[in-house]
């Protein structure tokens, strides 16, 4: 949520900059503003939803919103490569990148913490549907994401950032477009989330219920907290590297074998325990020197800067609609 909230301040004040009468003073420019705005506004009475279906309209608003930014991306993919100067990777950088990349994959691909919930929500909640519903879905988003990272690198190489619409250039009508569809993408997953979280602490400190005016306080608790550290904090790759190392490899390596081995009948040298005890070695490895790593050398962010690309001096400044700043 936290990740959201930073991606929403960083994409949305961009759209907001390209109105025209909007100058670097206005309110609509600072990204405080806006977390506070569409926290209010949207993800807050989103996130006030007791039954998980009811997002289901706006989950399928949001695929469609995906699809979108994904054909832009690849657009942009062709048009802007060979204008961007290339720059290759630090030794440092591919260093890092072995440590955790995998926590990063996980990180994107995690949905183990949806999984009752949205079994729950199933008209027909039977082993086969969802089966192929999971199968489906995460097939779904490896293709999306493989695309993205692909275009996304083949594009910026070394000027990557976490954020990808962070590269693209202000005056760049396209990108803008694909900047309110990203936006308007993260806001409506943001609850989903939150149901979550809420979900927890309910079993965890309330027996599973929450009366009404529980459940609006704990679900107010929450999104204050997330939009809080968002407010303050606005490096959007150490959020995502510490969410992959911390909490999606625990939750996709770690807890899964360590149960298995412990509930398993059969012998140490079993290939089911093997396997299951190389998957929980290998988890920990990342855990602990991904997060070494990321402690000791955070990722750079170039928050709110305009990359040299964009400017009017450099030669591969392609041309554009509006007016270079």
């Amino acid at each position: 949520m936290i990740s959201y909230n930073i991606i929403t301040g960083d994409t949305l004040t961009k759209v907001f900059q390209t109105i025209p009468g909007v100058g670097p003073d206005n309110l609509l420019t600072y990204r405080q503003v806006i977390i506070l705005c569409i926290t209010i506004i949207f993800t807050l009475p989103m996130s006030l939803y007791r039954d998980i279906a009811k997002l289901a309209k706006v989950s399928f608003i949001s695929l469609i919103l995906t699809t979108v930014i994904l054909i832009i991306v690849m657009i942009r993919a062709a048009t802007l490569s060979p204008l961007v100067p290339k720059l290759g990777t630090k030794f440092l950088f591919l260093m890092k990148c072995c440590c955790f990349l995998i926590a990063m994959c996980v990180s994107a691909f995690v949905c183990h913490h949806n999984s009752f919930l949205i079994y729950g929500s199933l008209e027909e909640p039977t082993l086969s549907n969802w089966s192929r519903i999971t199968h489906v879905s995460v097939s779904l988003a490896l293709f999306i994401s493989v695309v993205f990272a692909v275009c996304g690198y083949v594009t910026f190489t070394g000027y990557t950032e976490g954020d990808i619409f962070e590269n693209y250039c202000r005056d760049d009508d396209l990108a803008t477009f694909g900047r309110f569809c990203y936006g308007v993408t993260i806001i409506l997953t943001f609850p989903i989330e939150c149901f979550v979280t809420r979900e927890v602490i309910a079993n965890v400190f309330f027996s599973g219920t929450l009366t009404t005016i529980l459940h609006v306080a704990v679900t107010v608790i929450v999104v204050a907290v997330a939009t809080s550290i968002s407010l303050v904090y606005d490096c959007l790759g150490i959020v995502l590297e510490l969410n992959g190392i911390l909490s999606a490899t625990p939750l996709v390596f770690i807890i899964p074998t360590a149960c298995f081995l412990k509930l398993s009948e059969e012998r140490w040298n079993h290939s089911d325990n093997l396997i299951s005890g190389l998957i929980l070695t290998v988890g920990v490895l990342v855990m602990t020197v991904g997060f070494v790593m990321t402690i000791l050398h955070p990722q750079e962010c170039s928050h709110g800067k305009e990359m040299v690309y964009c400017f009017p001096n450099n030669a591969s400044l392609y041309n554009s609609t509006l007016p270079p700043f």
